[in-house]
C-alpha cells in the first residue's frame, strides 16, 4: 500500500495497443522525476524538510514538484507558464504550493525567458531556496529507472523502439540510457514540435502551437541529442488527429504530445516490423479539452496522415516531418552553457 498519492502517480499502466505496440501511461509522469529527485536532495543532505524548492514550469512539472513537496513537508513556489489553466493552479495552491504566473503572451521564448529571470530573481532575493532546475539538473533522470525495469521486465528480449516527446530530455534519455544499460536493443525516437531550439526546428512555425511541455525556445542541459536515433518533427493539426486516432482506438485519452507521438509510433512500427514500439503518454487529455478536442469533428484523418522525410533541417516543413538523426550533436541553437550543468552529479553520477 503507497503511504503518499505521488507514489501511485509515479508508476504507469502498461497497454498493450496491438501486437507490437505497448503504451507506458501516466497520469502524470513527471511526479516519477520529482519525487525521485527530491528523495535524492534529501538524502545527500542538499535540503530538509521545511526548505523550499523554486522552479519553472509549463504545468506537469509544477503539480509533480507540488506533490513531492507535500509528501516530503517541504515548499513549493512555481514560477507559472501562461499555459497553466485555473485547473492546475487551484489543485497547486490547496496543495500549499506558492504559484507566481506570468503575464499573458503568445511568444514561447519570451515566457520561457521571463520565467528562468524570475525564478532567479527569487533566488537572489531569497537564496536559502533551492532550484530544482528542472531543464538542466540530471537527477531528474533518476526517477526513471524503476519504470525501464518495468519495461524491461514485460518485454526484455525484443528490440525496442522507444517513442516519445523530448522536453526537457529526461524520460525519453533517461529510458533509453537505463535500458541500453541492461544490453536491452534500443532505438529512441524523439518527437518535437515546430519552432522548438532543441533539435533545430525554431525555423519553423506552427500557428497553433500549444502542445506544452515538448519543445524549447531556449536551450535544455538535460537533452542529450547523441542518445536520439531518429527525430518526427509534428504540428498541432497533426497532434489533434494522432490524439483523436488513439482516444478512437484504443481509449486512451493523452494530451497533445502524446497524440503526436501515437503518429511517429504508428509509422515506426510500419517502417521496422522487426521491433516492438514503446509509446510514452505523459500525461491525460483533459487540459486539452476546450482548446484541441472540441474540435474533433473538423481534425485530419490520422489515417491519411505521412510524414516528409528530410535529410537537413533546413527541409522541415509542415504538418510532421521525419529525419534519422543518427546520434548527431546539438544544433548551435540548442547548446547549453556549463554553468548550467548539474550541481549535484555529473550525468554519470547522477544519472546512471
Amino acid at each position: 500500500m503507497d503511504e503518499h498519492i505521488s507514489e501511485t502517480l509515479s508508476r504507469p499502466a502498461l497497454i498493450r495497443l496491438d501486437d507490437r505496440t505497448t503504451c507506458v501511461r501516466f497520469e502524470t509522469m513527471k511526479v516519477a522525476s520529482a519525487l525521485a529527485a527530491v528523495r535524492h536532495l534529501l538524502h545527500r543532505g542538499v535540503i530538509a524538510p521545511g526548505d523550499t524548492l523554486v522552479d519553472s514550469s509549463s504545468g506537469i512539472y509544477a503539480h509533480a514538484l507540488a506533490l513531492a513537496c507535500h509528501r516530503h513537508g517541504l515548499r513549493c513556489h512555481i514560477v507559472a507558464s501562461t499555459t497553466v489553466d485555473i485547473t492546475l493552479r487551484t489543485q497547486l495552491e490547496i496543495l500549499g504550493a506558492t504559484v507566481e504566473p506570468m503575464p499573458p503572451t503568445a511568444n514561447l521564448k519570451l515566457d520561457q525567458d521571463r520565467r528562468v529571470a524570475r525564478v532567479q530573481e527569487i533566488l537572489r532575493a531569497k537564496p536559502r531556496h533551492h532550484w530544482m532546475r528542472q531543464y538542466h539538473d540530471d537527477i531528474h533522470y533518476l526517477g526513471y529507472r524503476p519504470i525501464a525495469t518495468l519495461i524491461r521486465r514485460e518485454l526484455d528480449g525484443q528490440p525496442l523502439t522507444m517513442v516519445g516527446g523530448v522536453g526537457t530530455g529526461a524520460s525519453t534519455g533517461a529510458l533509453a540510457t537505463y535500458l541500453r544499460d541492461a544490453t536491452l536493443d534500443v532505438s529512441l525516437v524523439g518527437v518535437q514540435p515546430f519552432d522548438s531550439v532543441t533539435f533545430g526546428s525554431d525555423h519553423v512555425r506552427d500557428p497553433e502551437i500549444i502542445i506544452a511541455g515538448i519543445g524549447s525556445a531556449i536551450p535544455f542541459a538535460n537533452v542529450r541529442h547523441t542518445l536520439y536515433d531518429t527525430l518526427h518533427w509534428i504540428g498541432f493539426d497533426a497532434a489533434l488527429a494522432g490524439s483523436i486516432a488513439l482516444l478512437r482506438d484504443h481509449a486512451v485519452f493523452a494530451g497533445l504530445s502524446t497524440g503526436a507521438a501515437y503518429l511517429a509510433a504508428r509509422f515506426e512500427r510500419r517502417a521496422d516490423p522487426r521491433r516492438h514500439v514503446v509509446l510514452l503518454a505523459p500525461d491525460t487529455g483533459h487540459r486539452y479539452v476546450d482548446a484541441a478536442y472540441t474540435r474533433h469533428a473538423q481534425a485530419l484523418t490520422a489515417h491519411d496522415l505521412q510524414p516528409h522525410q528530410i535529410t537537413e533541417l533546413a527541409e522541415m516543413r509542415l504538418p510532421w516531418s521525419r529525419m534519422n538523426w543518427n546520434a548527431a550533436p546539438a544544433p548551435t541553437a540548442a547548446t547549453t552553457e556549463p554553468a548550467l550543468r548539474s550541481a549535484s552529479g555529473s550525468a554519470a553520477t547522477g544519472a546512471r
